[in-house]
């Protein structure tokens, strides 16, 4: 079992304090915030910490999904369903389903404290920014749980972005790779009109006039950037490295497009 599912099953009586330790607590029924100095001491646990910010990434991922799911005043069938097929990524089952679900719920009362989650969320990360990356990619996926964009929806992202120390360009762009990772994949898999291939472009974040130096070097950084063991080594839950598998899949597949068009 992991750190992650250690906590949720009742191994460990606190963890942190703060508003993610509250929220946490609250949904695997423990009191996080008992006994939280005398944890830091004994099991170095502080600030930045890879199995601390892994409970922080873990929980601030579900809750903030739920208060997204709620922006435009409500919960559709599709972002219920998101979160759910998130859950089957990440093969969560009993304790862990139950806590994650839970932190969902909690994240579409009219009381989250999103701004309070999100600071402290970005302190127990100590700038892995490409953690912050992957929980920023998780939120953006939610928010298009249903299909579209609302306004709220992306107000919402945009205070994320604003806590975190994301500039709006750099949301922009995670966005725009987004949208063209999901065309990409609503092709066929043997369709290779140009509409493909220019998403292919996207996914990696490059023109079509880039040469293949260029296009191969976006794609070692993204590669990089998503792999999975890194992401675990910098904090990413490991029931989450599913998705990060997942993404470096999509990400291998749209350079291998670009190549074979070349």
């Amino acid at each position: 079992m992991s750190w992650l599912g250690k906590v949720v099953g009742g191994a460990f009586g606190f963890l942190m304090g703060g508003p993610l330790g509250a929220i946490l607590g609250a949904s695997v029924g423990h009191q996080f915030d008992a006994g939280l100095q005398g944890m830091d001491e004994e099991e170095g646990l502080n600030p930045g910490d890879q199995h601390r910010v892994q409970m922080a990434f873990f929980t601030a991922t579900f809750s903030v999904m739920g208060h997204i799911a709620k922006a435009d005043g409500r919960v559709t069938a599709d972002e219920i369903n998101l979160a759910k097929r998130v859950m089957d990524e990440l093969a969560l089952s009993g304790d862990m389903r139950k806590t994650a679900i839970n932190l969902f719920e909690q994240g579409k009362s009219a009381d989250f404290p999103l701004d309070d989650v999100l600071d402290q969320f970005r302190r127990e990360c100590h700038r892995r920014t490409h953690l912050i990356g992957m929980f920023l990619e998780l939120q953006i996926q939610a928010a298009y749980a249903d299909g579209s964009l609302d306004q709220a929806e992306e107000s919402v992202l945009h205070r994320i972005c604003e806590h975190l120390g994301i500039s709006r360009f750099e949301y922009q762009r995670i966005k725009l790779q987004f949208q063209a990772q999901q065309r990409f994949y609503s092709h066929s898999q043997q369709q290779q009109d140009s509409n493909r291939l220019d998403d292919a472009y996207a996914v990696l974040g490059v023109d079509k006039s880039a040469t293949d130096a260029e296009v191969k070097k976006s794609y070692r950084r993204l590669m990089s950037q998503h792999h999975p063991d890194k992401l675990v080594a910098k904090g990413l839950p490991e029931e989450m490295m599913t998705i990060a598998k997942e993404k470096t899949q999509k990400i291998r597949k749209a350079y291998e497009v670009i190549k074979e068009s070349r």
